[in-house]
């Protein structure tokens, strides 16, 4: 189980969950200068932006950091006519938080080889990936460059496929995480497996370090995911509601005061299944029966929510967060580091 810092370069086997949209320098070089692995999202960023961000990272910690990518799954929707039909039907929270309805754009992602120039520029010590398998292509450029690749699977037929590819380590993520679900072998809504049952089965499936994922939030949990086999785990939310992530006080608030069981997976903010609160706009949303495919809803909604989360209008915004909300209880990114650590055992 030791073998996960020896890859990685830290010293405790703990991962900062990736947050698209909602990472930060401060929170991601606040876990890796305690000797995590700090993970910065960089979902829609194009080539200057991740430069930019690389050079901010390296100016904040000396310390191994990854950087994180949504691989294209062959089902995303380019700029359309049915663009403007979509934005519409949202202009209600367009002018909930002062806008217009924006107009069609030229791309609403940039493209995957924009990103990775950038990311090969950069060199961070880890490149994770969600969505799918990355190609030989890029592991094969990534392990030149002395760069570890991490996998994201939800169910044991995608570890499998992760790890047979070549990945270092596999992130296995129960159905409990907060955020998006990354399914890519199945719908995600067919690949719902609870950590507790995910994790054991993916490691008697695969041949490189397990990463735990989903649901855990204090020592008990982290005691857990190693008890069920696993060489390290990444913790989402209770990093989120940490004062240096990037999420603002309607957010962190949230994930405070909503139980497990008010959360919910919903289409509604992104067209992609995910998690978080059920909050006005997801309930609009969902009642209106009109949403769009992935990325056109992504974008149009993020307009807004960007507005709503400058103007701390938690109401309008899209409030990640997993079943473990409930047991967050630290202020500070150090806090929630000593909590998690506390769990790791003693025979490591």
């Amino acid at each position: 189980m030791s073998d996960l810092r020896a890859l990685l370069g830290i010293e405790h086997p703990i991962i900062l969950g990736p947050f698209g949209g909602l990472s930060s320098t401060a929170l991601t070089a606040a876990v890796s200068n305690a000797g995590g692995l700090g993970s910065f999202g960089l979902y829609g960023y194009d080539g200057d932006r991740i430069r930019t961000t690389g050079a901010e990272l390296r100016a904040a910690t000396d310390r191994p950091f990854a950087v994180n990518i949504w691989l294209p799954t062959g089902d995303e929707v380019e700029p359309n006519p049915q663009h403007t039909v979509f934005a519409q039907a949202l202009q209600p929270f367009y002018e909930a938080v002062g806008l217009d309805v924006p107009s069609r754009p030229e791309r609403y992602t940039p493209a995957l080889e924009e990103q990775l120039d950038a990311i090969w520029e950069i060199e961070p010590a880890v490149l994770s990936v969600v969505f799918g398998v990355p190609s030989a292509d890029v592991i094969g450029e990534a392990h030149q460059r002395g760069i570890r690749i991490v996998g994201t699977a939800t169910t044991v037929a995608e570890a499998v496929a992760l790890a047979a590819a070549g990945v270092d380590a596999v992130v296995a993520t129960g159905a409990e995480a907060g955020g998006h679900r990354v399914s890519f072998l199945r719908p995600a809504e067919e690949s719902l497996v609870g950590t507790f049952a995910l994790i054991p089965q993916v490691v008697d499936a695969v041949d490189v370090p397990v990463i735990a994922a989903g649901g855990i939030a204090d020592r008990r949990g982290v005691a857990a995911a190693f008890a069920l086999g696993a060489a390290g785990v990444q913790v989402g939310t209770a990093f989120l509601a940490a004062s240096e992530s990037a999420a603002n006080q309607a957010h962190r608030d949230a994930i405070r005061s909503t139980a497990a069981d008010e959360t919910v997976l919903t289409r509604a903010m992104s067209g992609r299944l995910a998690r978080g609160a059920r909050n006005r706009v997801v309930r609009a949303i969902e009642a209106s029966g009109t949403i769009a495919p992935f990325p056109m809803q992504n974008w149009l909604t993020g307009r807004f929510r960007a507005a709503a989360g400058e103007q701390n209008l938690g109401a309008l915004q899209s409030l990640w967060m997993g079943q473990g909300a409930p047991l967050v209880r630290h202020e500070t990114a150090a806090d929630v580091f000593a909590e998690l650590v506390a769990g790791v055992p003693a025979a490591l």
